[in-house]
């Protein structure tokens, strides 16, 4: 199979996502060295505290698209399984010396190679990233004229990515099965296996920019761990909108899990992992970087999306100042070192056992606090923040002894699960705490949790903890007699009407219970859906979170 009767072959790469640190030094290492046009300067859409830095040829056509989420101050990430690792540009066969020499001076240490019969140069970007040069011409892109590299040696957008996994099979199985792509080639590597699968191209004869994708098995070898200098995601070219939604339906088919079409202002995306791990995206190639601003004028201004232009002062003020040398623009108005730093903590118990994922603590501004079921472990749960994909914030997940936060149903007299109970509420005190010294206020804090943690997290929110909101998947209050006003705590709760564990009667006194103490509660009930998690109520839950990250500037001003 190549693709569906209703999805046309996937073209090919149409950009790389990567954390890094700080700011300029990305835009003088992409624009000066690299001599790619910085082609867009926004925010991240969920973090609107983060530039969202877009470096491509002359009008940034997908295909020749890196962009970057500048943390400052970020941690280092860790190569391994499950992820990207390296984003190669397609240069002139020629220019080998050209590069070789460019780069030497600069002080970077280069490799040279060969890779299906090409010559290569692979280095590290200035956070840890692996940048390629492959040197086979490949198709040709326009050339940005103000580039300090000479048009004759300009890179020509990318060739390929590079994945790490465990097995090579289920990329397959997707990247032929369900997206059209075509594998042209197997060669040994130095770090395992390469297969090469090659997109469908958008020329007549399947030529185009930023056809491949490389995978290189590593049985046995450790996952990586998500920091600066870490690719956060790959996104793939379709089209159109028309063609993205045949994908969605398709990928939601084959259990994918892909998440709803997100408005990226200069394309529409959809988002979903891969079972190996590594996030991959689909995005439209429409409507493009020039579509709010001249070409001529493409990343000499701050561009925020309607939604966050009311709050353009408050949002420039907390933006680190950078400068772009080809224009000489001056962007955004803090220094970077000025504000406090965040140093990293031990938990408040070592008896609390806590798996992290996203972003570091000490560098967000807000977290998810994800709390397990009965029987469940930390690391299940923490798959949704894959699923969830807002990278504005940490998740942190701790593990409840023996797999269970309380012996008994949430529905048995409370003495009969104490004193554990108050022990798995005292963890979440721990975790708070500990973010609160991370400089992350319970605020801005969204408590959730699945069945038993759900039950729990419902309960801590209901003693009056501060919170910035709960999320409750298959889950009731435990008590109904605790007092106080919650204050608009927004709360989403989710069951099934014949939910064995979760009575739908308890349910919806949960529900009336918090809301006549002043929650904001949306609770939905959805037949069909068992005891489990669907997407209809990850599209709620992201929601919730993103309205919690979106009123931070805000509760600055």
């Amino acid at each position: 199979m190549t693709a569906s009767p209703q999805t046309s072959p996937v073209q090919g790469l149409h950009h790389v996502t990567v954390m890094a640190s700080d700011p300029q030094r990305n835009i003088d290492f992409y624009s000066r060295v690299l001599g790619q046009r910085l082609v867009k300067v926004t925010v991240n859409f969920d973090d609107p505290g983060t530039y969202h830095l877009y470096y491509g040829d002359l009008t940034g056509q997908p295909g020749t698209v890196m962009t970057h989420f500048p943390w400052p101050g970020a941690q280092r990430g860790v190569r391994g399984n499950g992820e990207v690792v390296a984003t190669a540009y397609s240069a002139p066969a020629t220019s080998v010396d050209y590069w070789q020499e460019r780069l030497t001076a600069q002080g970077m240490k280069v490799q040279a190679g060969r890779r299906f019969g090409h010559p290569t140069l692979t280095f590290d970007d200035p956070d840890g990233t692996w940048v390629e040069l492959v040197f086979e011409d490949g198709a040709p892109v326009e050339v940005w004229p103000a580039s300090p590299v000479p048009a004759e040696h300009a890179l020509r957008g990318f060739h390929s990515v590079t994945a790490w996994v465990e097995r090579t099979q289920g990329v397959r199985e997707l990247l032929v099965g369900q997206l059209g792509f075509t594998e042209v080639g197997q060669e040994p590597d130095p770090h395992g296996t390469r297969t090469r699968f090659q997109g469908s191209g958008d020329g007549p004869d399947g030529s185009g920019v930023g056809l491949f994708v490389d995978v290189v098995e590593r049985p046995g070898a450790a996952r990586g761990s998500f920091g600066a200098g870490s690719i956060h995601h790959v996104a793939l070219r379709t089209r159109d909108d028309a063609e993205q939604a045949a994908y969605l339906a398709q990928l939601t088919a084959a259990g994918h899990a892909p998440t709803p079409v997100q408005d990226r202002q200069y394309f529409h995306s959809i988002y979903f992992r891969e079972h190996s791990g590594v996030l991959f995206e689909i995005a439209t190639d429409a409507p493009g970087f020039p579509d709010d601003e001249p070409v001529s004028e493409l990343g000499r201004h701050l561009k925020l999306p309607a939604w966050y232009e009311a709050r353009r002062p408050t949002i420039e003020a907390h933006l680190p100042r950078i400068v772009s040398p080809e224009y000489g623009v001056t962007l955004g108005t803090r220094d970077l070192g000025t504000g406090p730093q965040a140093t990293a903590q031990t938990a408040a118990s070592s008896d609390i056992q806590v798996l992290t994922a996203g972003r570091p603590p000490q560098q967000a501004r807000v977290a998810t606090v994800l709390l397990h079921g009965r029987g469940g472990t930390a690391q299940d749960i923490l798959g949704l923040e894959g699923q969830l994909n807002l990278s504005a914030f940490a998740y942190l997940a701790p593990q409840a002894p023996g797999n269970s936060w309380y012996p008994q149903s949430f529905l048995a007299p409370l003495e009969q699960n104490q004193p554990e109970l108050d022990t798995a509420l005292a963890t979440i005190d721990a975790v708070l705490e500990e973010l609160q010294a991370q400089g992350i206020p319970p605020q801005n804090v969204v408590l959730a949790g699945f069945s038993q943690g759900a039950c729990l997290a419902l309960e801590y929110a209901g003693r009056d903890r501060k919170l910035g909101g709960v999320v409750a998947l298959s889950g009731a209050l435990i008590t109904l007699d605790h007092t106080g006003d919650l204050g608009g705590l927004p709360v989403y709760m989710g069951v099934a009407p014949d939910d064995a564990h979760i009575p739908l009667q308890r349910f919806e006194a949960s529900a009336d219970h918090l809301r006549a103490r002043g929650a904001a509660v949306e609770a939905r009930v959805f037949p069909g859906l068992g005891h489990a998690i669907n997407t209809q109520e990850l599209d709620a839950m992201r929601t919730l979170m993103q309205n919690v990250a979106a009123h931070l500037d805000s509760a600055r001003e």
